[in-house]
């Protein structure tokens, strides 16, 4: 798996952003007077506070950040940073009674904190999920045909179930499933742990998405089939240009991945910057430690493990 990155420059322009509402559920909007694309999302100030048993407790505590078309940004951070949080708060996928969101998050435009139903007209259409467990996130009792199936005639209302399988079989190939024709049928106990995330981003894709959240993809995985995952979406971020936000506690995935990173603690970002300045020149003690739990074995693409992925493997 390479290990180069795009040097475009990926400098945060939260202090610079427009405010107009110009909500596209097509994916792009127009935020200059040139007609270049404008940031796919533009977090600023958000702060979101769960109500508990014991009481309210501020999750997320400022937080702001953009990505751009074609970028991935990883937020990392031990369990109970905020970063899952920051993300499902993004989705509006955290319960409305016990959750109070403020500040600004445009998707696409739209500020989905000030209108809640904007969250809900992008997702599965503009944006998609890859959640962390596929086991739970895949219904034991339905192939892996039917619930790809539902997912394109969700995005696709008029299609027929005959395109719905052919497109599905396509999806199924492009991100590198063994024998898509016959696998249609399969329940989701009969893949893998690597192939069944390989599943849920083709399910993902079935949105044809302008951004993917994707929340600890590679966490249930072994170090093998964490490369092949990675790849994978590495190669059709080079291939579609979608935006990618990245939820990990793994530096070493974060390296591998991002165009830039903002690391998290107590609900608050404690050090943001480019994937180089975060792992050649951290400043802060918090970002030392997480490098420094990273094995040093070098490059990761450059380790046998890496270069041993093969599709038996996973």
């Amino acid at each position: 798996m390479s290990d180069t990155r795009d040097t475009r420059d990926t400098r945060d322009t939260r202090d610079t952003r427009d405010t107009r509402d110009t909500s596209d559920p097509r994916g792009t909007h127009d935020t200059s007077d040139t007609g270049a694309p404008g940031p796919l999302v533009e977090v600023e100030d958000l702060q979101i506070e769960l109500i508990t048993d014991r009481g309210v407790v501020r999750a997320v505590d400022g937080v702001g950040f953009t990505i751009g078309p074609g970028e991935t940004v990883t937020i990392i951070g031990e369990s109970g940073s905020g970063k899952s949080t920051t993300a499902m708060g993004l989705l509006r996928l955290l319960p409305d009674g016990l959750a109070v969101l403020s500040g600004t998050a445009r998707i696409f435009g739209a500020d989905v904190i000030a209108d809640a139903k904007a969250a809900g007209r992008i997702r599965g259409r503009g944006v998609s999920l890859i959640p962390q467990d596929p086991m739970t996130a895949l219904s034991p009792v339905h192939t892996i045909g039917r619930q790809l199936g539902e997912a394109l005639r969700l995005r696709h209302p008029g299609m027929s179930r005959a395109d719905a399988r052919a497109k599905g079989v396509e999806l199924l190939g492009r991100v590198r499933i063994p024998h898509p024709e016959t696998r249609w049928g399969a329940y989701p106990h009969q893949f893998s742990g690597g192939m069944l995330q390989r599943v849920l981003i083709a399910i993902a894709l079935a949105a044809e998405p302008r951004l993917l959240v994707a929340d600890e993809p590679t966490s249930a995985l072994d170090v093998t089939v964490q490369a092949g995952v990675l790849d994978l979406l590495m190669e059709l971020q080079e291939r579609t240009g979608i935006g990618i936000l990245m939820i990990t506690h793994d530096l070493g995935v974060a390296r591998l991945v991002s165009d830039r990173i903002h690391v998290m603690r107590g609900g608050r970002f404690v050090e943001s910057g480019p994937v180089e300045q975060i792992v050649d020149h951290p400043r802060e003690r918090y970002t030392r430690d997480l490098l420094a739990a990273v094995p040093t074995l070098g490059p990761w693409h450059e380790t046998p493990a890496a270069a041993a992925v093969t599709e038996e493997a996973l």
